[in-house]
This record gives structure tokens, sequence and C-alpha cells, in this order.
């Protein structure tokens, strides 16, 4: 691929990135906005713990969706509930 048609296909590189607020994920924004709507110490508090929490799940490498289907893992816990049996996969032969 040359340089001009590099230059003129770039942006889809670009298109799964999360959008960011500043530094932080842009679903942190949220919790400003509610902020600058209801300036009360409380929510000055909330909006300052919720930055925070977002901050430590990027250092560890999580996306806040990421983050919440790890915490459902370890909510729920590594034993997954039996299926039915008619649910169950069988063995088929299909070769022939």
């Amino acid at each position: 691929m040359s340089g001009e048609e590099e230059g003129q296909s770039w942006h889809w590189r670009n298109t799964m990135k999360t959008v960011r607020f500043f530094t932080f994920d842009a679903r942190a924004g949220l919790f400003v906005a509610l902020l600058l709507v209801h300036f009360r110490i409380w929510t000055l508090c909330l909006m300052a713990a919720m930055l925070m929490i977002f901050y430590v799940l990027e250092r560890k490498g999580l996306s806040f969706p990421a983050a919440l289907r790890s915490l459902r893992v370890w909510l729920i816990g590594t034993k997954r509930p039996g299926w039915i049996w008619t649910r169950r996969r069988k063995l088929e032969d299909t070769g022939s």
C-alpha cells in the first residue's frame, strides 16, 4: 500500500478504540456531568471515586465492559449450572 492510499484509510484503524474523556473512558464523563448538574459534596466524592475506579481498571488493562464481565464471573463462580438432558451436546457421526 502506498503512502497516499494509507493516508486515505488511516481512520479505519481507530474505529474500535474506546471514546476518551480526557484520559478516562467516556463512561466516566457521566459522573462529571452529574457533578455539573447537581453540585454537592457527595456527588463530588462519587465522581472522584468513580474516576479512581476507572483509573485502576485501565491500569490493570480492563475496559469497563470487560470489568463488568469479570465481576459477573467472580460473583457467580467457576461452576456452571448443569444443562438438562435435552440441551446437552450429543455425539454424532457425520462422516458417513
